[in-house]
């Protein structure tokens, strides 16, 4: 075997080695040293040269990417998991028909789809999404996240909260406490504006907790704003310290005018 392959081969142990520990720190400084020695490989993108050792070579740099994507996720570090994950990337397109296929591909294909689902990139989630097979599409990890998509959508944000229980791969989890985080959200914003206050287990129900206790930690946290007292929760502060928007209403009627203006004198 040639001696740098040697070299990724026993490095990339003692990664495997940390992960199964949970040595994720130790996992960082050694995912490092593993990309400074791939670049040595003309094999790997963008160059693809068709070398003696490209299939291995193309194998073990794949199962690396795959491995720090996966880490990311451990470490809750988004930003590495876009730059991992578009490192991969190639390795399931452009090196396909090199491969043999990974049965990682589609766990971590739908992990960036909730990913953006989660960052609100709806635009790139469909772009993603334009760019699978109809097979992809029928597995169950891309399924998954299509759904979640859809439901958030359209609003029915139980759905969205009670898929957390039937993720289906364990890596998913991260994403969907940050999805549920963001449901909430989304839900108190629009019940402070709509109710002057609301009891426990109204408040309780409408955020989908399953206990008061749930309820009164997540209000301490995300919004100490609220009131609680005799039974409600009370948003009366929460609407006083909101910045009042108004309309611009002089500066429209002027651009307005300006529009119609162009317009009559291109016509």
């Amino acid at each position: 075997m040639d001696p740098k392959l040697t070299e990724v081969s026993q490095l990339f142990d003692r990664f495997k080695a940390s992960f199964l520990r949970n040595d994720y720190d130790n996992c960082s400084n050694l995912l490092s040293q593993l990309k400074v020695l791939l670049t040595g490989f003309r094999s790997l993108p963008p160059l693809f040269a068709d070398t003696p050792n490209a299939v291995h070579e193309l194998t073990i740099a794949r199962d690396i990417y795959e491995h720090a994507v996966v880490l990311s996720v451990k470490i809750e570090d988004q930003d590495a998991f876009e730059r991992d994950f578009f490192q991969l990337k190639p390795y399931y397109t452009d090196a396909c028909n090199r491969l043999p296929p990974s049965p990682q591909e589609y766990p971590i294909l739908g992990l960036n789809l909730l990913r953006l689902l989660v960052q609100n990139r709806i635009a790139e989630f469909h772009t993603e999404l334009e760019l699978l097979s109809s097979a992809a599409l029928e597995n169950p990890c891309i399924k998954h996240a299509v759904e979640l998509e859809q439901s958030f959508m359209e609003g029915a944000y139980n759905r969205v909260l009670s898929a957390r229980q039937t993720v289906p791969h364990d890596t998913y989890v991260y994403f969907m406490d940050l999805l549920a985080k963001t449901v909430r959200d989304e839900i108190a914003g629009c019940s402070e504006k709509a109710y002057d206050y609301l009891s426990i287990k109204d408040a309780k129900q409408m955020l989908l907790f399953s206990s008061d206790q749930e309820l009164l930690e997540y209000i301490k946290e995300e919004h100490p704003e609220w009131e609680i007292k005799t039974g409600s929760v009370f948003f009366q502060k929460a609407k006083e310290s909101a910045p009042c928007k108004e309309i611009p209403s002089l500066q429209l009627i002027n651009q307005t005018l300006s529009y119609a203006r162009e317009l009559e004198r291109i016509v």
